[in-house]
């Protein structure tokens, strides 16, 4: 007790029970007044009637990426890239607005870690395409491969054929429009965000599901681990609605008979103390 008191009375002498803490880390970064410190550093000012093309025929994909940087920093805001030929990892890392079209195919890891860019593939994409997406629009004209949009957290992410398994793996939030089918464990340990399917899907979907929502509009093969079926709501059929509308997918699909899927939540073990 002796030391107890002894440490209670050297806080005490250093200020720590009467110090007023006013937020001054929150003031220094978010500051409405300093607006560059809402920006990632090194991002560009780019113009987006400003539009250029960019032949990635023989370029590495390492190249290729620093040259769609170089391109911003001078001002473009369209880029076209021609001749991605499936090349992978193309379009990684954009951290800034941007208006990026491929025309053609991409391979494996395509625009992954990006915030902002709106992205066109005219083309199909490989495994993992928009892996950590933060935000900004994706769209994809054919299909998909598996681990579409894992662990996104934010932004939109469309493709309006079909994709493979473990699309929306890990997803923390954003969402995710199919216009065709889509494979097995679909949003697999979600843990926020809204997977949108018109299509069928494969086994065990929305298997240890944390959160979030799934709609689909087709069949079911089975459900995954904690997920469950709930009412579709009003609101449901409003914004998947409006969300269709946006991603200029589905206009005319019948939203009202859609299937929503949520977590039961049958799977949240966590001890009580934990808070503590």
């Amino acid at each position: 007790m002796a030391n107890l008191k002894t440490e209670k009375s050297k806080a005490r002498s250093m200020g720590m029970h009467t110090e007023v803490l006013t937020g001054r880390t929150q003031q220094k970064f978010f500051n409405p007044d300093e607006a560059e410190n809402f920006f990632y550093f090194g991002t560009y000012d780019v113009d987006f009637n400003k539009r250029t093309e960019l032949d990635v025929k023989d370029m590495t994909a390492t190249e290729a990426n620093k040259e769609i940087d170089n391109l911003m920093s001078k001002g473009f805001g369209t880029i076209v890239i021609k001749n991605p030929q499936g090349k992978h990892s193309l379009g990684v890392g954009i951290l800034n607005k941007l208006n990026l079209i491929f025309e053609g195919s991409l391979g494996y890891f395509g625009v992954g870690s990006c915030d902002g860019p709106v992205v066109r593939v005219n083309g199909r994409v490989g495994w993992s395409c928009a892996e950590n997406l933060m935000a900004g629009k994706v769209v994809i004209e054919k299909n998909a491969g598996s681990s579409f949009g894992a662990a996104i957290r934010g932004g939109d992410l469309i493709c309006k054929g079909s994709v493979g398994s473990r699309t929306g793996i890990d997803m923390k939030g954003g969402t995710i429009i199919i216009g065709g089918d889509a494979g097995a464990f679909t949003g697999f340990m979600m843990q926020r965000g809204r997977i949108i399917i018109l299509g069928d899907v494969g086994i065990n979907l929305g298997d240890s599901m944390y959160d979030g929502i799934i709609y689909i509009g087709g069949k079911i093969e089975s459900f995954g681990s904690d997920a469950v079926t709930a009412d579709l709501t009003s609101d449901d059929v409003s914004w998947l609605k409006r969300k269709l509308k946006v991603a200029e997918i589905g206009e005319n699909f019948d939203v009202s008979k859609m299937t929503k899927v949520v977590a039961g939540k049958k799977l949240w073990n966590y001890d009580n103390l934990e808070p503590t």
